[in-house]
């Protein structure tokens, strides 16, 4: 029950659902979802969330924390247009048969073992950096609501550090009331009812859909997911978390949970020195977050009420301050080798850019480039 790693928790949560639940709306309503087929989707995927993030946390007693696939969800927002919804629960199940086989074979993790630790940590920086940069960004859009958190966030960080970021919060949502841009009154309580699709396997949508699904998730979520664990020092087995994820969202599917993964921006909220002091602890915030992530999913219909009652800057503000050490500790992992420095700083540039080609997004991309650019550069 330590405050700061509920506090972790529900940070994680709350930067998880606002960032892209919106996608998954739009990718829901490309296929002709129902609103009670779209209030399934979200019951399915905080299932799906919690029982991974609940059960893989205290399995292994580390900060796991998983998340559905926002690249994906972006994919299908579009590839499932004209798609019926018997078909995209068919490419669902498809990619996630592959992510289970991926995990059972073992043959990713094979892969990540071989990733240098400056490359990780220039990869995951590059991930995080835009919420650093956002943090300040967003005092443009908002002073009144943004600077007084990160006056409140300084003023914790002297004198009570443990409490910090939930110090920030509650600064944030008093400053956000009195401006006038929390708008609770809109938020309407509704429980979702889970609705079973019986899937159809259309050749077209698997391989539109289904197939880069399964790529995009394990290029661009997994494996920055893993270099956050990696980077914070939990040497959990790889194999086991993928596996077990894949095998929840092939149960899962048919109500509508699609790319369950190993979460990356939200796993480091959990993984810092804000979520636990001692690190032996931190896998309390992710046990917190999949609490949480339960509450999403059972009051799933309630979901887009709460993205519009809560203001975007104070959401990108949160993640910016709960995110500044996991930044700073990456970009010191990065760069204390000399004999990596280049190649990792390669790396967190090309993740950072954004870069997508092929449909994979830029942690992939990043992580390609620092490869390349060890192999030229550096001697043997």
């Amino acid at each position: 029950m330590a405050p700061s790693a509920v506090t972790a928790g529900l940070v994680a949560v709350l930067v998880g659902v606002t960032s892209s639940a919106a996608i998954v709306f739009t990718a829901a309503e490309a296929a002709g979802g129902t609103p009670g087929q779209i209030a399934s989707w979200m019951l399915a995927l905080g299932v799906g969330m919690g029982v991974t993030c609940i059960g893989l946390s205290l399995r292994y007693r580390a900060p796991v924390v998983t998340a559905w696939s926002t690249p994906g969800a972006a994919l299908m927002a579009t590839g499932l247009d004209g798609a019926t919804m018997p078909q995209a629960v068919g490419a669902f199940l498809v990619s996630a048969l592959l992510i289970t086989l991926s995990g059972l074979t073992g043959w990713f993790e094979r892969v990540m073992d071989r990733v240098p630790v400056p490359l990780a940590s220039g990869l995951l920086a590059g991930v995080l950096v835009q919420f650093g940069t956002g943090l300040f960004g967003a005092l443009d859009d908002d002073l009144l609501v943004v600077l007084p958190m990160f006056l409140a966030y300084l003023a914790s960080r002297r004198w009570l550090p443990r409490y910090a970021v939930l110090v920030a919060l509650a600064v944030g949502v008093v400053a956000a009331t009195l401006d006038g841009s929390l708008h609770p009154g809109a938020v309407r309580i509704a429980l979702a009812e889970p609705v079973f699709t019986m899937p159809a396997f259309d050749a077209q949508m698997i391989v539109s859909v289904g197939l880069p699904l399964f790529v995009v998730t394990m290029a661009s979520q997994n494996l920055p997911g893993v270099a956050v664990l990696r980077n914070a020092g939990y040497q959990v087995p790889v194999s086991p978390l993928i596996g077990w994820t894949g095998a929840v969202n092939t149960l899962l599917a048919p109500f509508g949970c699609f790319g369950l993964n190993l979460a990356a921006i939200t796993a480091a909220i959990c993984t810092g020195e804000q979520a636990h002091p001692d690190r032996r602890q931190r896998y309390l915030a992710s046990v917190w977050a999949g609490a949480f992530y339960l509450v999403v999913g059972l009051f799933g219909a309630t979901v887009a009420a709460l993205l519009t009652a809560l203001p975007a800057v104070l959401v990108l503000a949160i993640a910016g301050l709960g995110l500044l050490g996991t930044i700073g500790g990456s970009l010191a992992s990065a760069l204390t080798d000399e004999r990596w420095r280049e190649p990792a700083l390669v790396t967190f540039l090309a993740t950072a850019s954004g870069v997508s080609l092929l449909g994979i997004g830029s942690a992939f991309w990043g992580l390609l480039a620092g490869v390349l650019t060890a192999l030229v550069t550096r001697r043997r």
